[in-house]
């Protein structure tokens, strides 16, 4: 069993020996009147879910909270959303997730999301914030259905920053995988372990960026769409490298 010390202002502050094994599944479907309501939940400690009261005809949102404050080495986290035919939904987390520095296990993090016909999905969790000497490992799977959309992000923060902490040793394996119509048609992966600091600081590679973030969209409009993020993109003019690009529609 491991022991992952979480600290605060680089000074230890206790160890926590449980490792964690949660999970949250979540299945959303329309009724008779198209209106989208929660079909099945299952939760097991430290994943809860909360669903926040909304304005009437407002997208259904569900909020993920993980209740162990993060998430050290060893622990697992199953998230499992799927958003059945005509059904529309909103997934988040209610804060950023941590990820605190571990002894030499790897935590692991998966994430299934499954968008059936003409239905729509937003998984737009909160930010990951890698500590120093921290492992994780986390991998997502979509599959989305004919005319089925989906919007999918996330953001990694490479340390502490507040607190002039960098990650720079330790481990980050962070995979995509996509299947449209039963064919997979997007893999992505992004790997570092142990120098860390030097991959972050290459200009081939990060060139010294703090944070990165990914989103992809999914659905039969996706090409229509590419210039409108171009544009916009282009519009920021905040220093922060980007681009997009579209694959096969």
């Amino acid at each position: 069993m491991n022991t992952a010390i979480l600290q605060s202002n680089n000074k230890p502050l206790k160890q926590r020996k449980i490792i964690v094994d949660g999970k949250a599944r979540l299945i959303f479907n329309a009724d008779a009147e198209g209106v989208t309501r929660l079909r099945d939940l299952y939760q097991s400690d430290p994943q809860r879910i909360l669903f926040p009261n909304i304005p009437d005809k407002d997208i259904t949102q569900a909020v993920v909270v993980n209740t162990a404050g993060g998430l050290v080495g060893g622990d697992k986290i199953l998230v499992e959303v799927t958003v059945e035919k005509k059904a529309n939904a909103l997934v988040t987390t209610q804060s950023a997730e941590k990820v605190y520095r571990s002894a030499g296990t790897d935590a692991k993090i998966e994430i299934n999301l499954i968008v059936e016909a003409g239905s729509w999905l937003e998984y737009l969790p909160q930010e990951t914030i890698l500590f120093e000497g921290s492992r994780l490992r986390r991998q997502t799977h979509v599959n989305v259905e004919r005319d089925g959309k989906l919007i999918a992000g996330e953001i990694v923060v490479f340390g502490r920053l507040g607190y002039g902490e960098h990650f720079q040793t330790g481990l980050i394996h962070d995979g995509w995988e996509i299947i449209r119509d039963g064919k997979l048609v997007w893999v992505d992966a992004l790997h570092m372990q142990d120098d860390i600091a030097s991959i972050i600081a290459d200009p081939a590679c990060f060139d010294g960026a703090v944070s990165m973030a990914t989103t992809v969209y999914i659905g039969p409009d996706a090409e229509d769409n590419l210039p409108v993020v171009q544009n916009f993109l282009e519009s920021l003019n905040s220093g922060v490298l980007s681009s997009v690009t579209c694959v096969n529609g």
